[in-house]
């Protein structure tokens, strides 16, 4: 059953119909996304780079940082060039690729923050084990699922919106291609398609933060016979985890886990884990960790010290 696609390109709303309101934006956005990548890009330098910061959780950190770099880039740039834009225009194929990157890296992150509290999970119950548990090839290949968890579920989300007939209207209100609001725009019934989108990123989103919840409810418990010196690192490492948990899945859950109306507060909630979000992970890892602050110190030294000779 091949449907034609009537509509070629989409336009979007953006986030106002003010010019004054998306000039402010332009420079926000523009701040906010170069913080964006150059505080992940350090992160990912300095782990790459320090030999003290050779432990699985920089590791992670590291990957973790490199996909909100590449997470933020779907939606970022565009959104800024658009707040300049008379037409926010996108073609359907554009529509449909930046739909399959926001829910890869998307996907990636959640696989990745469930992966990171394991992790914490075998460093704090499982001390004497660590370094066999969580060896570099352990480390590889769950990141390597977490790359391939991301796709699959993507595809899934693509291949349910790509043989939908669009014969207008074409106007997205939103700043980027998702799921929901292009369900509005379908010329055919989308109810069982929309709960199955639901399904996917939903149960996707709840099982992961289960999962991510019990392994910190584990570690608590674990925690109450340790000494309270080790009981506030131990609690210091996942207190910076468990914030960053919460700010990335619960405007995902709230997106997603909704029967399919698209409220104007979704953009406000999008901008939330498009760009807020990857932009206090670094923040939150940092601030809260010496060996990061130390190893980044170190960095700047050496940097500064090429540059000067």
């Amino acid at each position: 059953m091949a449907h034609t696609h009537n509509v070629t390109e989409f336009i979007f709303l953006g986030l106002s119909p003010s010019q004054e309101v998306q000039k402010v934006c332009f420079v926000i956005f523009l701040l906010l996304y170069t913080a964006v990548v150059l505080g992940n890009g350090l992160i990912v330098i300095t782990v790459m780079t320090s030999s003290s910061l050779g432990s699985p959780m920089y590791f992670f950190l590291s990957c973790l940082s490199f996909v909100e770099i590449c997470y933020s880039s779907t939606t970022a740039p565009k959104l800024i060039s658009d707040l300049l834009a008379e037409k926010k225009a996108i073609s359907l194929w554009g529509c449909l690729t930046q739909l399959f990157f926001i829910h890869f890296f998307g996907g990636i992150e959640m696989f990745l923050l469930t992966v990171m509290a394991y992790d914490r999970y075998v460093a704090i119950c499982k001390p004497l084990n660590y370094t066999t548990i969580m060896n570099r090839r352990v480390c590889a290949v769950l990141v390597g699922l977490a790359w391939v968890g991301g796709s699959v579920h993507s595809l899934a989300q693509i291949l349910l919106i790509v043989h939908l007939p669009f014969c207008g209207p074409n106007v997205i209100n939103h700043y980027f291609c998702d799921v929901l609001p292009l369900l509005k725009l379908a010329c055919s019934d989308t109810f069982l398609i929309g709960l199955l989108i639901v399904a996917n990123g939903g149960t996707l989103s709840v099982i992961s933060f289960v999962v991510l919840l019990a392994s910190y409810v584990v570690i608590l418990l674990h925690l109450r016979t340790r000494s309270s010196e080790g009981r506030r690192k131990a609690l210091s490492t996942c207190g910076a985890h468990i914030t960053v948990v919460t700010l990335f899945f619960g405007p995902c859950i709230f997106i997603y886990l909704r029967p399919s109306t698209t409220l104007s507060v979704d953009k406000l909630v999008a901008v939330f884990y498009t760009v807020i979000t990857p932009l206090l992970n670094p923040v939150i890892y940092s601030l809260r960790n010496t060996e990061v602050k130390k190893a980044v110190k170190r960095l700047w030294i050496r940097t500064v010290k090429l540059d000067g000779k």
